[in-house]
């Protein structure tokens, strides 16, 4: 076609397209930015509900905006309307918010630059295409859908490259008048790129991650406006990032295959490209197979975003993990640093993993754990009510009537080097703290232990009765030696194992009596900080339940 041909064509297939691009050039002008300072954006499409892989590209596209003094906003991607689930858009934004991913600006938040939402932008991606028309870069296509599986099969038969390209471009040369034929006819089109490309040449990116990328170039017409006049995700994304002013698209691995497309895209639009960084997948060893495979919300817990929530992770130990995932350094630095918070660490994009990022559900559970030592005991507290007034409404009003003790039994052993570690979730503090609330010690918790040692009760009850709870620690462990050797026992495990049969048993068999005897347990925090805490009465209490468990 001519140039005029393709004008009127333009206006044929948009009439009521009536502003041009510069219109949309002036309404979103450049940022007003520091140098350096990224503009990243989240653009999930609500087609199911929110995936630790969809957390880790959010969070990745937080941290490094945040870092550079940039921008990180939401863009919901929903051209896939066929596909989209009832409440997937809230879900998304409940997520992120629930899970502190803060995007500075985006849908349902605001800002300058939205709509934020792919399908109410029709009328500005009919605006470029109708301009790509003009420019021969478009055209329409009238392809039947049995027509392309047809060409799809008779590639297949004779091993090509599939797809709508060269000389199964078929409409891609129509002349006007043909043009409007089919139209005249109501003939259904999509609207395809006029592909510049030569498969033979080779285009290059360097990928923030992966490195140098080389690809053949992009031959294909691909779709850019469905017959319904939304546009697919690759035209959207490109017009977006542009007008959004996106530097860097942090995206997952899945992408990369779009590379030329995308870059071929920007060119015929006259666009500055921006940087890309694709993502390693996060993997998992299959249990059954024992092959590497990418983490899958069907076969794997931990894979849903909603599994964090309800079994009680914090999601600042999630962004401490998702960051050991961001980069290969951070575990070390924060193991380092306890004085430090999250924001204290510089990101690098050189640090993400090329390949696969296996999941680890041991380095979560020891990140967590790391996480809760270093909080005081009230933060705990405070933290786990507001987990238990979602998911566990009976533990929410135990904890409201027993504050002041639950914190002081969640403060024990905080202070020190080396604070203790035996809370990964929320949802641990019931059971590792069940002896701290009467209501919920009851003596079905000694069957719970691991051992069925009987231990001596009057030689418990004795001790109860002469301790002195306001000695410090070291005053009471020498007092319980001296009380262990006048009663037969040996006042350290190191004198029983050299003369077994000259005693009862040795200190630390005592010690453990009174653990389990108090809390149903054979471990636990420091034991005269817990006795403490319970009072002689309530000790009482419990050597009476003992007696009752061993005898029925």
């Amino acid at each position: 076609m001519s140039e005029n041909e393709r004008i009127e064509l333009a206006e044929i297939l948009f009439p009521n397209i009536k502003n041009n691009c510069d219109y949309y050039e002036k309404m979103y002008p450049e940022r007003d930015l520091k140098e350096g300072a990224m503009v990243t954006r989240y653009g999930p499409s609500p087609t199911g509900s929110v995936h630790l892989g969809n957390l880790y590209s959010a969070f990745c596209d937080m941290v490094y905006a945040r870092q550079s003094k940039g921008i990180f906003f939401l863009r919901i991607e929903d051209t896939d309307q066929k596909r989209e689930v009832e409440g997937g858009i809230d879900n998304i934004v409940s997520v992120l918010k629930g899970f502190n991913i803060a995007p500075t600006e985006g849908y349902s938040i605001g800002g300058s630059y939205g709509t934020y939402r792919q399908s109410e932008r029709a009328e500005i991606y009919q605006t470029y295409v109708k301009e790509l028309i003009r420019k021969g870069y478009a055209y329409p296509c009238f392809m039947k859908e049995e027509e392309i599986a047809s060409i799809r099969e008779e590639q297949e038969i004779n091993k090509v490259r599939t797809g709508i390209y060269g000389i199964y471009a078929a409409d891609r040369d129509l002349s006007l008048d043909e043009v409007k034929d089919k139209l005249s006819k109501g003939e259904e089109y999509v609207i395809r790129l006029k592909s510049p490309g030569d498969y033979n040449k080779s285009v290059e990116i360097i990928d923030l991650i992966k490195g140098k990328i080389k690809f053949p170039e992009n031959d294909e017409d691909f779709v850019l406006l469905k017959k319904n006049g939304i546009p697919t995700y690759h035209f959207a994304h490109a017009i977006d990032d542009h007008l959004m002013h996106t530097t860097h698209v942090i995206r997952g691995d899945e992408w990369v295959s779009s590379v030329p497309k995308h870059v071929q895209l920007f060119e015929v639009l006259g666009f500055e490209r921006p940087e890309y960084a694709h993502i390693a997948p996060i993997t998992i060893k299959d249990s059954e197979t024992g092959a590497i495979r990418k983490l899958s919300k069907r076969k794997d817990p931990w894979a849903g975003a909603k599994y964090y929530e309800e079994s009680g992770i914090p999601f600042d130990a999630l962004h401490l993990y998702l960051a050991t995932i961001t980069n290969t350094n951070f575990e070390e630095w924060y193991l380092n640093n306890s004085d430090k918070s999250i924001e204290d660490f510089t990101f690098s994009f050189d640090k993400m993993a090329v390949g696969g990022t296996s999941f680890d559900e041991a380095k979560l559970n020891n990140i967590c754990k790391t996480y809760f030592s270093r909080k005081s005991g009230e933060e705990v507290y405070n933290e786990t009510l507001d987990y238990a007034k979602k998911f566990d409404e009976e533990y929410a009003l135990l904890l409201s009537n027993n504050k002041e003790d639950m914190i002081r039994f969640l403060n024990i052993e905080k202070d020190g080097d080396r604070p203790r570690k035996d809370i990964a979730k929320y949802s641990d503090v019931r059971e590792e703290f069940s002896y701290a609330i009467d209501e919920l010690f009851v003596k079905e918790n000694y069957s719970k232990l691991e051992s069925d040692k009987k231990y001596d009760l009057d030689l418990v009850k004795e001790y109860i009765n002469e301790l002195d709870l306001s000695l410090n620690n070291e005053d009471w462990f020498n007092g319980i030696k001296e009380f262990a050797s006048l009663h037969g026992y040996a006042a350290s495990p190191k004198d029983y194992k050299k003369n077994p049969e000259q005693y009862k048993g040795h200190v630390g068999d005592i010690c453990e009596a009174l653990r389990v005897v108090i809390t149903g347990r054979c471990k636990s925090p420091d034991l005269l900080s817990i006795m403490k805490i319970l009072g002689k009465d309530k000790i009482n209490e419990r050597i009476k339940l003992y007696e009752g468990y061993i005898g029925k």
